[in-house]
């Protein structure tokens, strides 16, 4: 039959002549027990020597991987005289080739991967732990330490067929088939490695590591070259990991090559708040913080017959129906609502600020709330001063900042001037939303390993609820993060806004203001807990008790804190 015919003159007698039938059959005899595919091939090899045939191949790979010059040593060894068996008896081969290679012994098997590799993001003493990528062969092998357990090193290397008559009386090294992987190889043909993904998401987190160190070295020239193996690595990656590199390798580029275009800065906030609304949509992080910062303002304003919000970044005024229809609920009925909303100029002179106070007049008509609206334009909130927010004494003060008061840590004494100004103003209470990270302290891989770790997390929280890949919100949020990673790692100075920092440092900060912590209490955490229970694919995310703080997290990962403070005596009118 054709099939026959076709698998006989591939693996059959010399010069691929068909045997006899009457040779076949003695054939038959005496290959009893031969492993068929190989004896298709023209390997003589006995299934039950299959795994010493294996780990000879692995002994022969181990012995001729060594340098260029033992290699061309080796091919002038293999091109001399001496008299090799033949290679379709490959277990005697291989025993012949290995005593005259003087091999090592074949080591003992490793341990396979475990099925989850939880990274460790290293700080210090990278030089020592992280391997080196700009070795051409960085992207082809496995010598770096995997959860406690050492990877052999293997050289792969490409190969070509010789017309050369010396060299075609022995038997080509690279010609070998690779019985151990059950793969065939050809000799005419590059060696196609494939690296497995979770062993190139190592290789790519220790890439950056290490890109990053040299950036902090100012060895920009080794940083180029590592910067075109992460691209490499990260092509092998899928979901989360996969984007989180590509928006850091960017970032890199970006410090490397010192690309910072120059932006409007009206139009760049504007554009921001289009992709924060989409953030909004996409993940319960910013509804717990306008839930959470609602509910203390509702229990501070608790029996307040006039009431004042000041937030310092109001945006598209998402957070302010729910607490507007929560006063209207109260007993009693609705106090009268002042709102002072401010942000920066519009781009187009459009005065957005007016039309979200707009939008939230219609709301306050309809559900009966006394309600009156002013924006304030502001290009930074150090720049603000009491009388610029008349406030009244017969009102009670609440003043709100969501993701807004890290950005005056890029100017000197910014942050002191405006918390000076908030206990002027002696609010019942001062609600506080940042993130959960330290980025604002210590060198640049300090930093950048924290934000790796911190984004890597909160990508990871994208991919656990998205309802599937392509979604607009979900793009929008990445991209909307994907701007803080570019700004947290390629920006430096006045330039470098996203300077997050920690519930305890920021505890720190507002005890040296004369502010005193305010506990959000159980009923905001139970709340907060049903609110996550009602969001779809919420599993993941975890409420926690700080303190008298509430930490919204992935997992066991803290991602975002909300906390609440007041100036002591304050809170007695209204």
């Amino acid at each position: 039959m054709k099939t026959e015919h076709l698998e006989s003159s591939r693996g059959g007698g010399i010069g691929g002549f068909l045997p006899s039938k009457g040779k076949m059959m003695a054939m038959e005899e005496t290959d009893a027990g031969m492993d068929e595919q190989l004896a298709a091939l023209g390997y003589k090899v006995r299934a039950s020597d299959m795994a010493n045939v294996a780990q000879r191949l692995e002994q022969l790979d181990m012995a001729i991987g060594g340098s260029a010059a033992q290699d061309d040593a080796l091919l002038s060894h293999l091109a001399s005289d001496t008299v090799h068996y033949n290679p379709s008896d490959i277990s005697n081969w291989l025993e012949n080739m290995l005593s005259e290679l003087n091999a090592p012994p074949i080591p003992a098997p490793t341990a396979t991967h475990p099925k989850s590799i939880s990274f460790d993001f290293p700080s210090e003493n990278l030089s020592s732990s992280v391997p080196n990528p700009l070795d051409p062969d960085y992207c082809l092998r496995s010598d770096y330490q995997v959860e406690g357990r050492s990877r052999n090193r293997k050289r792969m290397r490409t190969s070509s067929s010789s017309s050369s008559s010396s060299r075609t009386a022995a038997p080509a090294i690279e010609s070998i088939p690779a019985v151990a992987a059950a793969t065939e190889i050809s000799s005419a043909n590059p060696v196609v490695v494939m690296v497995d993904s979770q062993e190139a998401g190592i290789r790519l987190v220790h890439a950056l590591l290490a890109c990053a160190e040299s950036l902090q070295q100012e060895n920009y020239k080794a940083a180029d070259a590592i910067l075109k193996q992460i691209s490499i690595l990260a092509s092998s990656q899928a979901g989360a990991m996969r984007k989180v590199a590509g928006y850091f390798a960017e970032a890199l580029a970006r410090r490397i090559y010192r690309l910072h275009p120059t932006q409007d800065a009206f139009l760049d906030s504007a554009f921001s708040d289009i992709l924060e609304m989409h953030f909004y949509e996409s993940c319960p992080y910013l509804k717990f913080a306008h839930f959470t910062a609602n509910q203390a303002i509702l229990e501070a304003f608790s029996g307040c017959r006039r009431v004042h919000v000041i937030d310092f970044g109001i945006k598209q005024g998402m957070q302010w129906p729910a607490l507007m229809q929560a006063l209207a609920l109260r007993p009693g009925g609705p106090p009268s609502f002042r709102l002072t909303g401010i942000g920066p100029p519009s781009p187009d002179n459009s005065n957005a600020l007016q039309q979200v106070g707009w939008k939230l007049a219609q709301l306050a008509e309809a559900i009966h709330v006394d309600f009156e609206y002013r924006g304030l334009f502001a290009n930074n909130l150090a720049d603000l001063e009491p009388f610029m927010l008349e406030s009244d004494e017969s009102e009670a003060v609440a003043i709100n900042s969501v993701f807004e008061l890290h950005n005056l840590l890029a100017r000197p004494g910014a942050i002191e001037i405006l918390l000076s100004t908030v206990r002027s103003l002696r609010p019942r209470i001062m609600t506080v939303v940042e993130q959960e990270a330290n980025h604002n302290a210590g060198g640049f891989l300090e930093r950048f390993t924290e934000s790796l770790h911190y984004y890597s997390t909160m990508f990871d929280s994208l991919e656990g609820v998205a309802g599937g890949e392509g979604q607009q919100d979900q793009v929008m949020s990445e991209v909307f993060l994907g701007r803080q990673i570019c700004n947290v790692v390629a920006c430096e100075g006045p330039e470098r806004t996203e300077r997050h920092e920690t519930l305890a440092q920021w505890r720190l900060r507002m005890d040296g203001a004369g502010l005193r912590p305010v506990n959000l209490g159980s009923n905001a955490f139970k709340q907060a807990s049903m609110l996550l229970a009602l969001f779809a694919g919420g599993d993941g995310y975890r409420v926690e008790e700080n303190e008298g703080c509430l930490t919204l997290g992935w997992h066991t990962r803290p991602l975002i804190a909300t906390s609440a403070w007041c100036v002591a005596g304050a809170g007695e009118s209204g």
